[in-house]
């Protein structure tokens, strides 16, 4: 197994110019760069995850590969497969860093980066089989919630054999997903296939396994398209690929009540955060609800630009933000605007809020969000 970094120019210059903004989008995405990667940090349990993952017998042999965070849209869209209209492309739900790069929204672009390596590459031709994983952070537009943040951990792995040695059934990516499973949960676990859909996969698969008398979507998988490997060079091969969010693992393993706990820096959260441990609230800091409510230009906001903007005036201190109510009233409001109403739960992991410090912070956003949507508080 070797571990490779693929470190690019094309990043590098992307950061200097990057670095070199003080708009609000770069500010964030510099803030989301510097965060640590989680799955790459000593006693993290996402680390853990990852070594346990790395030891599961059918991976053990795999190459691990690390790729850039700022890649291109050719390369994150267009070489696999992503439709001109897909939810992904839309700057509502990706960050962009300049209208052709992103931060990578998932690890699946690393089958671009390693099999354009020139040992990859000779290893093709002389027609092995091989397989490679790879993880890290990656970057999404998402709500405010217990259980979702935009910066989160993805687990993924890709292999690929000739065509002269046999076309893999989809009995090959089950078995494979049959062994990560029983790796990572145990040999008793009850898990289920269903159907899915990826635009680089076909046929694609999710997996759920039984939590508590419940099914939980946990990872999923698929046959790589053929047209996908030829954007890539590869021809006359063919495999499976898997792919899961470190963190809904942990969560599920810990019975985390949060997912802010996986970055808390309180010596009383971090001695618990051991895998298999179930954890045990340190102490249960009241909430404070605080509701906002403003008319905006209902062509120009969309509620993921919203989330980010919670983000930059309470950053973890949003617990929930939740929207509660919105509608148009052209008669009421005028053409084209449209009233929205969110209710923010605001409350520290370790310490109780005042209500001023909230007053403070509420008041706060509702600045921020007439001065950065021209929005009318209501």
């Amino acid at each position: 197994m070797a571990d490779i970094r693929i470190d690019t120019t094309e990043e590098h210059a992307l950061r200097e110019v990057l670095e070199s903004r003080t708009d609000a989008e770069a500010m964030r995405m510099k803030r989301f760069l510097a965060m640590p990667d989680l799955s790459r940090t000593p006693d993290s349990p996402l680390s853990a995850l990852v070594e346990k993952a790395r030891a599961i017998p059918i991976l053990r042999d795999f190459d691990s590969v690390t790729i850039p965070e700022i890649i291109s849209t050719k390369v994150a869209f267009d070489e696999f497969n992503f439709a001109a209209d897909h939810p992904a492309r839309r700057a509502s739900d990706t960050y962009y860093v300049d209208a052709d790069h992103i931060l990578r929204t998932q690890d699946t672009t690393m089958w671009y980066y390693y099999l354009q390596l020139p040992e990859i590459k000779a290893r093709l031709a002389a027609k092995e089989s091989f397989g490679v994983l790879c993880y890290g952070k990656v970057y999404r537009k998402d709500e405010i919630d217990r259980r979702h943040m935009n910066i989160f951990h993805q687990f993924g792995g890709l292999y690929l054999v000739p065509d002269e040695k046999g076309i893999l059934p989809l009995d090959a990516l089950k078995d494979a997903l049959h062994q990560i499973i029983i790796g990572l949960f145990g040999m008793d676990t009850k898990y289920r296939f269903l159907d899915d859909v990826f635009p680089y996969t076909d046929p694609s698969l999710q997996v759920e396994v039984e939590i508590d008398g419940q099914w939980v979507e946990i990872l999923g998988g698929g046959m790589p398209r053929k047209d996908v490997l030829k954007n890539f060079g590869v021809e006359g091969y063919n495999g499976w690929a898997f792919g899961f969010g470190l963190e809904r693992l942990a969560i599920i393993s810990m019975e985390l009540p949060d997912i802010r706990l996986l970055w808390s820096t309180d010596e009383r959260v971090i001695k618990q955060l051991t895998l298999g441990n179930k954890f045990k609230e340190v102490s249960k800091y009241p909430p404070v609800v605080r509701d906002i409510s403003f008319l905006v230009d209902a062509a120009s906001f969309t509620p993921n630009d919203y989330f980010d903007l919670v983000r930059d005036v309470a950053g973890d201190l949003a617990e929930e933000v939740a929207l509660v109510d919105e509608y148009e009233n052209a008669e009421k409001f005028g053409s084209g605007k449209k009233s929205y109403a969110y209710r923010v739960t605001y409350r520290s992991l370790d310490r109780t809020l005042t209500d001023a410090e909230v007053n403070d912070m509420h008041r706060q956003l509702e600045q921020e969000t007439v001065r950065v949507f021209g929005a009318i508080i209501r």
